[in-house]
């Protein structure tokens, strides 16, 4: 069984990344970042290659906890946005 990457963490809100990726370039290329860099951590992980060094290792998850905090701000104001449309 494969195991699920931990660093996908806004799968359930696909929706809401696609609307937000099409109404602004910036948060396109933050979310494709972030995708790339979890994706690469992820292999990281999880393959037998050669052993990566933990400092580089600790940057990347830095980094892409960096994205991730953009990421969460971006999609917080979106929804409240979309929320003051409805009311």
């Amino acid at each position: 069984m494969k195991r699920q990457n931990k660093y996908r963490k806004f799968q359930l809100q696909q929706k809401n990344i696609e609307a937000l990726e099409k109404e602004n370039t910036r948060f396109k290329r933050v979310y494709s970042e972030y995708e790339n860099m979890s994706n690469e951590l992820w292999n990281i992980e999880n393959s037998n290659g050669d052993p990566v060094p933990d400092d580089f290792i600790n940057a990347m998850i830095l980094q892409t906890s960096y994205l991730e905090d953009e990421i969460e701000d971006w999609l917080i104001q979106f929804n409240e946005k979309k929320a003051d449309i409805k009311h």
